[in-house]
């Protein structure tokens, strides 16, 4: 059994995917890391009643930078699995 909430964790709030759900009626999510694309798409599906067409899966890999608050020491930002979701013609997402 799916559940949706543990597979979308967050919606992704940027420029690109501002002009991507504009345009391309297409929006952009951070998933569990475990979780794969049919997974992602019944899960959109589930919570926000639209029809999936198509799922893209990224995994951002982490980034190193130094730390100058620890003496210039190795710190790192955690990676994340980001899925671009593409919806039927005249879906859309209502995000608030």
């Amino acid at each position: 059994m799916i559940i949706p909430d543990t597979i979308i964790k967050d919606y992704r709030i940027t420029e690109k995917a501002a002009n991507l759900s504009a345009n391309l009626n297409q929006y952009t999510f951070e998933v569990s890391s475990r979780a794969n694309r049919i997974e992602v798409a019944r899960a959109v599906e589930k919570l926000f009643n639209v029809e999936v067409t198509k799922v893209n899966i990224l995994n951002k890999k982490p980034k190193y930078k130094l730390d100058r608050s620890r003496r210039g020491k190795l710190g790192k930002k955690s990676g994340y699995k980001k899925a671009i979701v593409s919806l039927k013609a005249g879906d859309t997402i209502e995000i608030v």
